[in-house]
């Protein structure tokens, strides 16, 4: 598994309403990052593909998705200065296949909740 509820448990103290809640907004949020960050990668919009990437950092690291957050901050980082943009197709595409992922996984974890 490529998510970890852990820390999402925790912060919750356990409430699986707030649990369903959360895993919603992941849910609709990557379902916009999915589609909005192969564009701006293909308009090359560098500076608001580093935007978003740290606003998707954060959605990742509270379902546990701690590799992905890294390299959603070396991403930020690197479109700070147009730096590597050679990298950037493979750590959009890594994001993407890796939320789908998470996306499924997370609809089963619901139905166990």
């Amino acid at each position: 598994m490529i998510t970890d509820l852990t820390y999402l448990k925790n912060m919750s103290g356990g409430d699986t309403e707030i649990i369903k809640e959360m895993i919603g907004i992941f849910d609709e949020q990557v379902q916009e990052y999915i589609i909005e960050m192969p564009q701006l990668l293909a308009d090359k919009n560098y500076y608001a593909l580093g935007k978003l990437a740290h606003k998707a950092k954060s959605s990742v690291s509270i379902m546990g998705m701690n590799l992905l957050a890294s390299d959603l901050k070396s991403l930020e980082l690197l479109t700070k200065d147009n730096e590597n943009t050679e990298s950037y197709p493979q750590l959009v595409d890594n994001f993407v296949t890796q939320c789908k992922i998470a996306m499924t996984e997370l609809t089963e974890s619901l139905l166990k909740l």
